[in-house]
């Protein structure tokens, strides 16, 4: 049985911790990695980004598994978070042997932050170190293969896209030759999600079924509350949309890079504009190594990078449509769901 997100990578889990109220809207969201960890690698395109250990997973160094991702809000300053995710598996015992006592590991836990600073009020509420040990011990406290909570949970609770509320998103599949493939987004872009001539979302133009567009005079209503909202919401130009994309396939770190990589397809198919200067947008890889590719077919990979654009895509417009409005002291911002109802 699958639940159409990314722990239908056998083995990762995923956990979300979310603060709401008094100043507060953020949070941090962990992927957990089986015990040993999964190949993992990096590929960023935003010129923005804030990220932590990134250059470890490149495939010409050292490092070759990591135990767990850290995705948060509080931009660099939610790096922190990362810390917690650490000590908590240091205590475990996870991570790279460094010394002749097991219990001297280093683990490896890479980071990525979006921008969501003041949009609950306080511009100094943001997540820390046990943000980070709170989502990581969610992570592990949820049954494998358990679904996942999405719109403003974790690292999405604060996140915009555009002018419209973001958030978290998922999304899985499996290929023909039985390899799982599957993302895990936070949509927190500057380029917008929905098309303002038609009111439908981008990312369900690629979603490869028939696009109901929202009535006219639905889609007017919508551009004037839009129009409304935005004089006290202006965004700052300072957003990112993270993603981890996983398979159960058997991958060398190049080749989880190439899948980094090519899985920012599913970005730019769902947000327009992407990747400027002022984005941050960044795509973690990982591979459990479950299953072998075939290796007598040198583009065996080829179906693994197509589904995990798709997936991303189809996680981005998960995220959107998943998300709550919200109308506070750090502004206001109306959810898709609310806009568009019933479509």
């Amino acid at each position: 049985m699958t639940v159409d997100a990314l722990t239908d990578v056998s083995g990762l889990r995923v956990g979300h911790a979310t603060r709401t109220g008094d100043g507060w809207l953020t949070g941090t969201t962990v992927v957990l990695a089986p015990e040993g960890g999964a190949v993992a690698a990096v590929d960023v395109r935003g010129g923005g980004p804030g990220a932590k250990e990134t250059d470890a997973l490149d495939p010409r160094n050292v490092v070759r598994t990591v135990e767990a991702v850290v995705l948060t809000g509080g931009s660099a300053y939610g790096l922190d978070a990362a810390s917690g995710v650490m000590a908590w598996l240091e205590e475990r015992g996870r991570g790279i042997r460094v010394g002749a006592d097991p219990a001297h590991v280093v683990p490896v836990v890479p980071a990525a932050c979006v921008f969501d600073l003041g949009r609950g009020g306080d511009f100094r509420a943001r997540p820390d170190a046990a943000t980070g040990r709170a989502a990581v011990e969610a992570a592990a406290a949820s049954e494998p293969g358990a679904p996942v909570s999405q719109g403003c949970v974790g690292a999405g609770t604060g996140a915009v896209t555009g002018v419209v509320k973001g958030g978290v998103g998922s999304a899985s599949t499996v290929l023909g030759s039985g390899i799982t493939v599957a993302a895990l987004v936070v949509a927190n872009a500057a380029g917008a999600t929905v098309d303002p001539e038609t009111g439908v979302l981008y990312g369900e133009l690629f979603e490869g079924r028939r696009v109901e567009y929202p009535a006219a005079e639905v889609h007017a209503a919508a551009q004037r509350r839009l129009a409304e909202t935005a004089a006290r919401s202006t965004p700052p130009p300072l957003n990112t949309t993270l993603a981890v994309v996983a398979t159960d396939a058997d991958l060398s770190k190049a080749q989880a890079q190439k899948l980094a990589g090519t899985a920012h397809d599913g970005i730019a198919r769902a947000v327009r504009p992407v990747h400027l200067l002022n984005d941050g947008d960044t795509v973690f890889a990982l591979a459990t190594g479950d299953r072998a590719l075939d290796a007598a077919n040198p583009l065996a990979l080829n179906e693994i990078l197509a589904a995990g654009a798709d997936m991303v895509t189809r996680a981005i417009v998960r995220a959107v449509r998943a998300a709550e409005p919200v109308d506070g002291p750090g502004g206001a911002w109306p959810s898709y769901g609310e806009l568009y109802a019933g479509r």
